[in-house]
């Protein structure tokens, strides 16, 4: 049987402000993206949601950011790779050392936003960052764009890197994410979106923006948890997946 993680970015709430559908969305993910503490999130919020994640299950990840509250770290920002090895370091650690007080453990990390896409496409930038991570934290894996270069690049120098689609965003001819810049870069309606994934996971192939066939390869599949409506719609792609007889579930490593 066909197995597929389900993931969403969450912990982006910091101080009295909420944000997201935290509750909602560990009733169906079997991954979580947890902030720290860059873009969003805070100490207490990387608690609350390591702890949440650990009572239903779900597997812990690490979701650096850049430092950019203000534009919620989808602004592109310019550091060197060596800054950027140190500041994905600093909060993968600050994360792993909650995750292990709490009885857990980091088991990867999936960049955000604009750092994502930073790192994922640019070799000298990748190749400092897995250098680091893997001499600071040696068994986590790496999240990362599906057709991206990091991916072959982290297979490469040794690292267990999970390629990934998204449920809720349209994709570009080279299987690159539409820019948000794009009044359809998003996907709202969620039929469309368990059709997509479904088909992707069954057949290899994703339909572009402009109307191309991709083909991609896939092991987990994120909803972005600060999207109207996240909750529902992570529910309703996990049971869409199961009823097309494809098995949601953390890869077993």
């Amino acid at each position: 049987m066909t197995t597929l993680d389900l993931n969403a970015d969450m912990g982006e709430a910091y101080g009295a402000y909420s944000f997201g559908e935290d509750p909602a969305l560990l009733e169906s993910v079997t991954s979580a993206s947890i902030a720290c503490g860059f873009h969003a999130g805070d100490f207490t919020v990387m608690e609350r949601a390591v702890r949440a994640a650990c009572s239903r299950g779900v597997r812990i990840g690490a979701h650096p950011g850049y430092p950019d509250r203000y534009g919620f770290g989808r602004r592109p920002q310019v550091y060197s790779p060596s800054e950027l090895c140190a500041m994905i370091v600093y909060q993968v650690g600050a994360l792993d050392a909650i995750a292990r007080f709490c009885g857990a453990r980091v088991a990867y990390i999936k960049l955000h936003g604009a750092l994502y896409h930073a790192v994922s496409y640019h070799e000298a930038a990748a190749r400092a960052v897995l250098d680091g991570v893997m001499r600071a934290f040696p068994e986590v894996a790496f999240v990362a764009p599906c057709n991206s270069p990091f991916l072959q690049w982290a297979q490469a120098m040794g690292c267990v890197a999970e390629a990934e689609w998204f449920a809720d965003r349209q994709i570009e001819a080279d299987g690159s994410l539409t820019p948000r810049t794009h009044s359809d870069a998003m996907i709202a309606d969620v039929k469309l979106a368990v059709t997509r994934i479904v088909r992707a996971t069954r057949d290899g192939v994703m339909v572009a923006r402009t109307g191309e066939e991709v083909p991609v390869r896939g092991e987990t599949v994120c909803v972005h948890g600060d999207g109207p409506g996240a909750g529902a719609m992570t529910r309703e792609l996990r049971a869409g997946l199961e009823a097309a007889g494809i098995r949601v579930a953390a890869p077993a490593r």
